[in-house]
């Protein structure tokens, strides 16, 4: 960044935003330093952009589309590069009027991985054909994700996801609780493609944990729209894990951004675990520490407090009562002996000539499920 200037206004110009002694200052300043792009801190109007580049005479991208332009770059996955496409071109439609300044810069600078300067300035039918496209190709990977999350759930999977604040750490988390690799890094939106794994805990339950797209303020309305597939998955969760980075002097204002987007999808009453994550970065004597009764604190990085965090979620899933039964299963029945092997927890086994002698300590409803099948001897 070569440089930056504020204007605090009550009433923002209508046609560019800022006020006619700011716009010059901004233009002398971006000349002085050879800029070739100026970035607002603030969402445009087509009018106020379309203005801006005519007295500027450089490119000028608002909040929403610089956010949609570090998307595109972070895009890795068909699904992801998807979204972000539909949520550019759902933004950028309205601006797409055929002024030659604008549509000659929107594929250049920033954000070249994404629609780009050729797509860009198709004309407006064609690209709402290419909206249309992207939609339906996004309502089948809706579907599919929805077929997935009906399997789990007949699988008798948990499901507990991550959510937070962009840079949280959720990532890092994520990998130290499941053993995987998942990409990490302190860019903002390193993840934008949901990674799900499977997790055991102390009570033998197994549970599948998701990593998902950090939250920020203001986020765009697009971008909501877009990733409706990738935010559904929040909608299955039995349990979200807020993490927050506990070392930031912003948290409160972060966490109050979270709570609000997670009331605004309708999952305000999901049972949720708040996670402190980065503690081992608090500086001494430190920033204002959350109250423990609040949370629980962990280092991702270090593994500090991370036994207890699955002691936790064990605690917070609230099983259902186990009661210990045992269950005669046909050798040939591998769906049933699976089922078992998978949600409850096997005590011991005995192979007869045709049949597997299981005991284990289930669910009720499991318990249920499985005696309407088979024949089945309770206690000891």
């Amino acid at each position: 960044m070569l440089g930056s200037t504020c204007q605090r206004s009550s009433h923002p110009d209508p046609a560019t935003l800022v006020g006619r002694g700011k716009l010059e200052q901004i233009r002398r300043e971006a000349q002085a330093a050879g800029a070739k792009t100026v970035i607002f801190g603030h969402d445009l109007t087509p009018t106020q952009l379309r203005n801006l580049e005519e007295a500027l005479d450089l490119r000028v991208i608002d909040r929403t589309q610089l956010i949609l332009d570090i998307f595109a770059r972070r895009a890795r996955t068909r699904e992801g590069k998807l979204q972000v496409e539909l949520a550019q071109l759902t933004y950028l439609l309205p601006r797409l009027a055929g002024h030659g300044t604008l549509l000659s810069r929107l594929g250049g600078g920033i954000g070249t991985r994404g629609p780009g300067e050729q797509q860009l300035e198709f004309d407006r039918r064609r690209v709402r054909a290419r909206v249309q496209r992207l939609r339906d190709a996004l309502e089948r990977v809706r579907s599919q994700r929805g077929l997935h999350r009906e399997h789990r759930r007949k699988q008798r999977f948990l499901n507990v996801a991550l959510v937070g604040y962009t840079n949280a750490g959720k990532s890092t988390l994520f990998n130290a609780l499941t053993g995987f690799n998942a990409p990490t890094s302190s860019r903002l939106f390193a993840t934008l493609d949901p990674t799900v794994r499977l997790i055991q805990l102390e009570s033998h339950r197994k549970v599948l944990l998701s990593d998902t797209v950090g939250f920020i303020r203001r986020l765009p309305a697009h971008l909501v729209a877009a990733f409706r597939a990738t935010f559904e998955e929040l909608e299955s969760a039995d349990l979200l894990l807020h993490v927050t980075d506990a070392s930031t002097p912003d948290w409160e204002d972060q966490d109050r951004v979270v709570a609000g987007l997670l009331e605004s999808m309708g999952l305000a009453s999901t049972p949720l675990l708040h996670v402190w994550n980065k503690v081992d970065r608090i500086p001494e004597p430190g920033l204002r520490r959350p109250a423990p009764e609040a949370g629980i604190a962990v280092s991702a990085l270090t593994g500090s407090g991370l036994p207890e965090l699955l002691r936790r979620i064990d605690r917070a899933l609230a099983p259902e009562p186990a009661v210990e039964t045992e269950f005669e299963v046909s050798t040939s029945d591998g769906k049933t002996l699976a089922l078992l092997l998978r949600a409850g927890a096997v005590l011991s086994t005995q192979y007869l000539d045709s049949s597997v002698r299981i005991r284990a300590r289930v669910t009720e409803s499991l318990r249920a499920e499985v005696a309407s099948s088979l024949s089945t001897v309770e206690g000891g």
